[in-house]
């Protein structure tokens, strides 16, 4: 069982894929397309990796505004959510994201990566982040659990 984490952009998506222990996340790919609504070709591609990879669960980056409200990125995410649970037939959740995408970009200016390297992999350390937060958050309420 795997679970992948997508950070979905106006005309990117980055795609992130679980071990199999659900311990880390690791960066596959950067899904690009023309324009922000054609989408059919960019979800056969999230449908074939999850066929690739064994994926129980997508994550899904859900950009909601600092003081919590839904505004319409997060609304656009939502819409996207739902494509993804009818052409994968999995479990589809939501997981905040703010400022994962300010972290992909602190942490590639810190490894010091050109601007072009910066702007062809941001989405997809995005989807890193999104989804292993998640997968850190599912640890930490095992651990609880047992308590």
């Amino acid at each position: 069982m795997r679970i992948m984490g997508l950070d979905y952009g106006s005309v990117t998506v980055g795609v992130a894929i679980s071990d199999e222990l659900l311990i880390t996340a690791q960066g596959i790919e950067t899904i690009r397309r023309k324009e922000e609504n054609k989408l059919r070709q960019t979800l056969a591609r999230i449908k074939e990796l999850c066929d690739e990879y064994e994926v129980s669960k997508v994550v899904i980056g859900l950009p909601k505004n600092m003081n919590n409200t839904i505004g319409d990125r997060a609304e656009k995410s939502l819409e996207f959510a739902d494509m993804v649970r009818k052409r994968t037939n999995l479990e589809v959740c939501m997981w905040d994201e703010r400022l994962t995408t300010v972290g992909a970009h602190n942490a590639m200016l810190e490894a010091d990566l050109s601007r072009k390297k910066r702007a062809k992999s941001v989405d997809m350390l995005a989807a890193v982040l999104i989804l292993q937060g998640y997968l850190d958050n599912i640890k930490i309420n095992k651990e609880d659990s047992y308590e």
